[in-house]
């Protein structure tokens, strides 16, 4: 799959833009706050409907307009695509796969994979475990609908539930409303929980190996999947815990509480990790999200780099150059001289220039 084009309107600081890209490396450079990542933004949102900084859709629309239309064409193999997407201030988002409109953004999944490599995705070993939850949940949900399904319907049931352990007092039959949302979170959790399962274990077949490259095999990196709760003992776990979660008015069992455990030669680098050892595991987990891309969907992602390089080291930069040459890339910075000393092949070239490219 390759995106061909992109075309904005009053979309964050751009009033209105259109862009060709090229099938490999197109590179945006500039100085800072000039608006290249949000070019990038624009064609991860249009992908996965999701903005890789978790923004609301208000704050993407420009201040003095209440409407934001992102059109972009993409081509997998001979097919053409064309996804639109209508961001309202005031309302849910529209899309339109094709001139056909999409009724939930579900449909969107699968069309294609995207995958954001940013500088705060270097800090996703050494953050708290919501960051590395967010990870598993934005690549499971491009890769899987019945992942993005059971994700969606189990945190609707997570807030009604904590919703309801703070009203307890206050409501009638709480018991046996609690009794239902307990089912349910068991049902849609229990499916989180094997999917990320399998995700992890196809994690820990790729990282190693990239990882044992990447520190010239002077260490040795493994992953697990740390799941708060077995499937098979979900349910009863909800209700040995009610008490406490009535008393503490929040759910304290379940897959909103799971991480990913990295292991340099068995010690913990969340905790007791170098930075260096912290940023060579997260390029590790990002380089092995496009492999695990790659076999499980047997098409190539478009990878979007939004200023990577500067934060790595000329060792780390020339390992990631070298092995995304084969992949539509959009990279940001703020010059080229790093691609110049990598000897690094650049497709097509942009300057970004106070919301204009030249």
């Amino acid at each position: 799959m390759i995106v061909e084009s992109v075309k904005l309107d009053h979309f964050r600081n751009y009033e209105g833009l259109a862009l060709e890209f090229d099938p490999g490396t197109n590179l945006f450079y500039g100085d800072n706050a000039q608006g290249k990542t949000n070019i990038l933004e624009s064609v991860y949102l249009c992908g996965t409907t999701r903005s890789h900084r978790g923004s609301r859709d208000r704050d993407m629309i420009q201040f003095s307009r209440d409407e934001a239309h992102i059109r972009m064409q993409i081509r997998k193999g001979e097919v053409p695509y064309r996804v639109d997407m209508h961001l309202k201030k005031f309302k849910s988002k529209g899309i339109a796969i094709n001139g056909t409109p999409v009724r939930k953004a579900s449909e969107l999944v699968g069309l294609g994979n995207f995958i954001f490599f940013s500088p705060e995705d270097l800090n996703i070993i050494k953050n708290g475990p919501s960051e590395r939850r967010r990870f598993l949940d934005m690549e499971l949900c491009q890769l899987d609908k019945i992942y993005l399904y059971n994700l969606s319907s189990y945190n609707k049931t997570l807030n009604q539930r904590n919703h309801l352990l703070k009203d307890y007092a206050f409501t009638q039959d709480a018991d046996a409303l609690l009794d239902v949302l307990d089912l349910q979170m068991a049902q849609y959790g229990s499916v989180i929980i094997r999917l990320r399962r399998n995700f992890a274990e196809k994690l820990k077949e790729l990282i190693g190996a990239i990882h044992g490259n990447l520190s010239g095999g002077r260490e040795t990196l493994r992953v697990s999947y740390e799941n708060d709760v077995e499937e098979e003992e979900f349910l009863s776990k909800l209700a040995d815990g009610r008490e406490k979660d009535i008393k503490m008015k929040f759910s304290g069992v379940g897959p909103h509480r799971d991480d990913l455990c990295f292991l340099v030669d068995g010690v913990d680098i969340r905790k007791f990790g170098s930075q260096g050892q912290q940023r060579t595991a997260a390029l590790s987990l990002k380089l092995s999200e496009i492999e695990i891309v790659k076999q499980s969907t047997s098409d190539m992602p478009v990878l979007l780099l939004d200023d990577v390089l500067s934060e790595l080291d000329a060792n780390r930069q020339r390992y990631l150059l070298e092995n995304i040459h084969s992949i539509q890339t959009m990279i940001t910075c703020t010059g080229v001289d790093d691609f110049v000393h990598n000897n690094f092949q650049i497709n097509k070239l942009f300057h970004v220039i106070a919301g204009g490219v030249e």
